[in-house]
């Protein structure tokens, strides 16, 4: 169990929706100081962080905060990337070569960086945002949902070889939630701040992962009742949504 009342946590992608959600959260819940990992210099953090500049794919980037936030005991990997575009034929560039180093990669790289500062101060904890594409496999989301199953499978692998030090290693799994990352999706939406609440909800409690919303829940028993079929339904779904094409 991991808790977060006196924490130090540093959130990746902090500036907007879930992230941004989170840190507020995090300081609500006691948190003693949230780094808020921001890639883009001219976007502000979210009040009572300490704003830290990074880009989990440049690895300079990645040392600077690893050396600068060693006092961190709590890490959320929630930087990501979707380029909403077809994997196979998805034309002449490759965007599923960028999410796969955002989301992978990229928390792959920070997952290395602060392992042993996580062991140096008590094992902490590890949270990965994820996806319910993560764990389903979305043919309308191709790269996105193959790179954020690698990092699923990241976490599990993370969890096992950081048993050691004690480290908790948790998966957020998120549905349709209202960012601008899903902008283009219609229907319900769930709220940022209440993902943040439920996810640190089980953090705190120390799930291995959590079901965040009640479309990560219904897609997740849909596809464990009946895959072949889920697949199908979910295959259809790419032939009514809009797709960068080729070209």
């Amino acid at each position: 169990m991991s808790r977060i009342e006196g924490a130090v946590a540093l959130v990746t992608g902090a500036n907007r929706g879930v992230g941004k959600a989170l840190v507020e959260e995090l300081l609500a819940r006691g948190a003693a100081k949230v780094y808020a990992g921001v890639r883009d210099p001219d976007e502000p953090a979210p009040d009572g962080s300490v704003r830290v500049p990074l880009d989990i794919t440049d690895p300079a980037q990645v040392a600077a905060a690893a050396e600068r936030c060693n006092d961190v005991s709590l890490l959320v990997n929630n930087a990501g990337y979707f380029a909403n575009h077809r994997l196979v034929l998805g034309g002449q560039e490759d965007p599923a070569r960028q999410e796969m180093e955002v989301n992978y990669f990229g928390t792959l790289a920070m997952t290395r960086a602060f392992a042993p500062i996580l062991g140096r101060n008590g094992g902490g904890t590890i949270v990965n945002v994820l996806s319910v594409a993560a764990v389903v496999p979305a043919a309308f989301m191709g790269g996105y949902s193959t790179s954020k199953a690698a990092s699923y499978y990241l976490g599990v692998i993370t969890r096992a070889e950081l048993a050691p030090q004690g480290t908790q290693v948790t998966a957020l799994v998120l549905g349709s939630v209202d960012t601008r990352m899903a902008a283009h999706v219609e229907g319900n939406k769930a709220d940022p701040r209440e993902i943040a609440r439920v996810g640190l909800d089980g953090v705190e409690a120390g799930a291995n992962t959590v079901a965040t919303d009640q479309m990560a829940v219904d897609s997740m028993a849909a596809h464990a009742a009946d895959p072949e079929r889920f697949e199908r339904q979910l295959g259809k779904l790419l032939h009514v949504t809009t797709l960068r094409a080729p070209g």
